[in-house]
């Protein structure tokens, strides 16, 4: 099969010209200004890419496709489709199932369902067995099953001498852990960032104190050891002035961030809506402008979703609700709108936020767009505006906060392996 693009602007985080592409067999064969060979056999087709952006496929790190267990949410191949949908070629998924991913079965299962849906999934299995915080899971069997990193998302290591045991056995295999930074006592059921909205409505607030302090710890944790740890969803200042002196001293730390932290804050809770209520919180505008500042110079490697399907009647009681909201159909666009059309970044930029730096993160083989490479790239028109409609999403929930915004910058065909997988008609 053959597919020639046309006139299309292809970025990657070095390039950026005017070309066309062709593709044959699942590989770009030629690239220039006049690519003639006509597309004309069974399949084949040529498409008119004046006016589009070609990127290297997204990657991100951190979503929750809630297979196995629940799968009234999303399911892999769901989350799949969510993530084509919006130019995510590739993701890795958190491993807070029912049950937790804590077996080589369990790890299986997940790259088996994934098989043929376009896009490469990478599991991350359990730090601790069952998720509890007690002992560890077998690093060498989840790693050999296929797990591409460790964490126990979304239930922190409470055990601080447990977590330096798994940081050190991780980095020693060269595996990646991956913390989510909350202090469960800290918290105490609160369910929204600490701060004056939550003390207007008069409900339980999660103080950024959590956040910093656990990163603080699983800092000091990893340079004990000489090891790795990776940050997952920054959302406080504190938590980036950490961060970036840690990184000023040579600490093999990195972090991602979501697009709803350097674009909202916590006033849009005061709506009552829960589907604005996710973990870590919204906060405040000097953390919203820290999150921006910290992408912006690069202390934030990665712009990930932490998609997190909740049903609609799971989301409807404010304060009762479950954290999380979906993003991967938006995360590019809101990206965009926030960082590009605003030009404080350059889409090289957030290519290497959103493909480049997550696989370097993980140790896999970067996406690009060059002859001789898999085609595994997205066509974006990134001047037409759109406005989010949650029933027009391809997850199976719709729980996103941004839902009714107007965003610019809309992914219209997501290929790989030289396959049209997506395309928005």
């Amino acid at each position: 099969m053959k597919l020639l693009i046309k006139n299309v602007r292809a970025v990657t985080a070095d390039t950026d010209q005017i070309t066309d592409i062709l593709i044959v067999d699942g590989k770009i064969t030629r690239m220039g200004t006049d690519v003639v060979e006509i597309c004309d056999g069974k399949g084949d087709r040529v498409i008119d890419a004046t006016g589009l952006t070609a990127m290297p496929g997204l990657f991100d790190m951190h979503v929750h496709f809630r297979d196995p267990g629940q799968t009234h949410k999303e399911d892999i191949r769901t989350g799949c489709r969510a993530a084509l949908a919006g130019g995510v070629t590739g993701v890795l998924t958190m491993p807070n199932t029912k049950p937790p991913i804590d077996s080589p079965e369990l790890i299986r299962y997940e790259l088996d369902k994934a098989k043929d849906t376009g896009v490469s999934v990478y599991p991350v299995a359990c730090i601790t067995q069952g998720m509890d915080g007690g002992a560890l899971t077998d690093f060498e069997a989840l790693r050999g099953a296929g797990a591409a990193a460790l964490s126990d998302d979304g239930r922190p290591v409470k055990n601080a001498e447990l977590m330096r045991q798994a940081i050190e056995k991780a980095s020693r295999m060269g595996m990646l852990v991956c913390s989510h930074c909350e202090d469960l006592d800290i918290i105490n059921g609160g369910i929204m960032h600490k701060g004056t909205v939550s003390e207007e409505l008069g409900v339980k607030g999660m103080d950024r104190a959590s956040e910093d302090y656990i990163t603080a710890r699983e800092i000091i944790l990893a340079s004990a050891v000489g090891g790795r740890i990776h940050i997952c969803h920054v959302s406080t200042k504190g938590c980036v002035d950490i961060i970036r002196e840690a990184k000023r001293l040579g600490v093999q730390v990195t972090c991602e961030t979501a697009p709803h932290y350097f674009m909202l804050t916590h006033e849009k809770l005061r709506s009552r809506d829960a589907n604005d209520r996710m973990n870590p919180p919204l906060r405040e505008e000097a953390d919203r402008a820290a999150i921006e500042a910290a992408v912006l110079d690069g202390t934030i490697d990665c712009i990930v979703t932490d998609h997190a399907p909740h049903s609609p009647e799971e989301k409807m009681n404010f304060e009762l609700a479950p954290n999380g909201i979906v993003g991967l159909e938006t995360s590019l666009a809101a990206t965009l709108t926030a960082l590009y059309h605003t030009k404080k970044a350059t889409l090289q930029d957030i290519v290497k936020r959103m493909s480049v730096r997550p696989r370097e993160i993980l140790g896999l083989a970067p996406e690009t767009i060059k002859v001789g490479a898999g085609a595994n790239l997205i066509l974006v028109d990134t001047e037409q505006k759109w406005t989010v409609d949650p029933d027009k999403l391809h997850s199976k929930s719709h729980n996103t906060a941004f839902r009714g915004m107007e965003l610019t910058g809309k992914v219209k065909m997501t290929i790989t392996d030289g396959q049209i997988r997506f395309e928005d008609k």
